[in-house]
């Protein structure tokens, strides 16, 4: 009689101990759930330095009566930053080392820190953390529906990534012709695109857990689950801010 532990097979064919590989893949989300809130908090650290000392926020900002009015140069390397980052990661994955992967991590997550800070300059301290444990709620909820569901989602994820695409053209376009209601339409496009890619990635992860099961790229797989889903939550958290924020 076959035991029913193994004879499943990962996509390279290779037969799997199931016990085995749930107890890897629940230490896996384990350690892409720990990437994640450490990126997560360094962000929070990054961001309400900057807000707490003028000294730091003159550095990027130009800050009159306690807002931010501009940006200097500093600031808009800051920010632009992350983008080039992201790119060099996508091209140069398969070729950098775990080290390599975990220092472009941490840079980004502590530019990104940049960002957000601009949201403690522009809404009430209570707001920005009501509506970080709204954020942290849903993504639970999606993140944990993206793990348990035998529902395939990668067509799902086709129509998130086009969706994508057009939010980041309206925005684009919302710049330089600026419209309240075209800034309320990219809002909640935002908050649905976002929400649906949490559960998407989350069981990206999963699927990309066991191509590499086995292998020794499980620690890189880690890093690069974990920053889609802390981009995934910081975008969420942005969107939601324009409906639930209130402004100083």
């Amino acid at each position: 009689m076959a035991n029913p532990n193994f004879g499943s097979f990962n996509r390279t064919g290779t037969v799997i101990d199931q016990a085995a590989f749930d107890v890897g893949l629940r230490a896996h989300m384990v350690r892409v759930y720990n990437y994640m809130a450490s990126g997560l908090a360094l962000s929070g650290i990054v961001a309400y330095g900057l807000f707490a000392s003028p000294e730091l926020a003159a550095l990027f900002f130009q800050v009159e009566g306690g807002y931010v009015v501009g940006l200097n140069i500093l600031g808009w390397i800051a920010i632009l930053a992350p983008l080039g980052l992201l790119l060099l990661v996508s091209f140069r994955a398969a070729s950098m080392s775990v080290g390599a992967v975990q220092a472009v991590y941490w840079a980004v997550t502590a530019l990104m820190g940049v960002s957000l800070s601009l949201l403690l300059f522009r809404y009430t301290g209570a707001s920005v953390a009501r509506t970080f444990f709204i954020t942290a709620a849903a993504f639970g909820a999606l993140s944990l529906y993206g793990y348990t569901t035998k529902r395939d989602l990668s067509a799902f994820g086709k129509f998130l990534f086009m969706g994508l695409i057009g939010l980041i053209l309206a925005s684009l376009v919302n710049m330089f012709w600026p419209s309240g209601t075209m800034s309320f339409i990219i809002s909640v496009a935002g908050v649905l695109i976002f929400s649906g890619l949490i559960a998407y990635d989350t069981q990206k992860i999963k699927e990309q857990y066991a191509q590499a099961w086995g292998g020794d790229t499980a620690e890189k797989v880690a890093i690069f689950g974990a920053l889609s889903l802390y981009l995934d939550f910081v975008n969420l958290f942005q969107f939601l801010m324009m409906f639930l924020g209130q402004r100083r």
